[in-house]
């Protein structure tokens, strides 16, 4: 027997909490370059990223993920790039296919919006997503070697990317 495929749709305003906390809930060394954040909490959605710069995914009635899609400048030279700037999927929906689906959501978005390029930044420590990235048909552009230090760790910063 198949598991359930989750269910893919932009965020609502409504979902802000539950995605602030799904957020929260996998901040990890493997990705973040920054430390946890600590109460109070800011907004999830902010006057830069709102709701429909968001995908999310749901299973059996609940967010399980989302992935935030954006421009990575603010220059009409790069209008026609899109970029993956957060993937989250909670640690109970692992496994289920979320965060392909995701992927797949947020290249099909920047394909509908015109866009010509999608990008990513991934760590080169965070293996499992680099894997899901290659999957999906990103290659590594670049490498800023020992670009971010990580709790003691130089760790690099690695483009990816793939032509729409």
């Amino acid at each position: 027997m198949s598991l359930p495929q989750p269910r893919i749709r932009f965020a609502e305003p409504e979902d802000a909490e539950i995605l602030g906390s799904l957020d929260r809930a996998t901040w990890s060394p493997l990705h973040a370059v920054k430390p946890q954040d600590r109460e109070p909490y800011a907004p999830f959605f902010t006057e830069r990223f709102g709701p429909r710069d968001h995908i999310v995914a749901e299973l059996d009635g609940g967010l399980v993920g989302f992935v935030r899609l954006g421009y990575p400048t603010p220059l009409v030279a790069n209008a026609h790039v899109r970029q993956i700037l957060g993937l989250a999927v909670a640690d109970t929906a692992r496994g289920r296919g979320v965060g392909r689906a995701l992927v797949r959501a947020a290249v099909g978005q920047a394909r509908r919006q015109g866009a010509r390029r999608i990008t990513l930044r991934v760590l080169g420590h965070n293996t499992p997503a680099r894997r899901l990235y290659e999957a999906e048909g990103f290659v590594v552009e670049g490498v800023l070697p020992q670009e971010f230090l990580l709790d003691g760790e130089y760790v690099d910063d690695v483009l990816m990317g793939q032509a729409l």
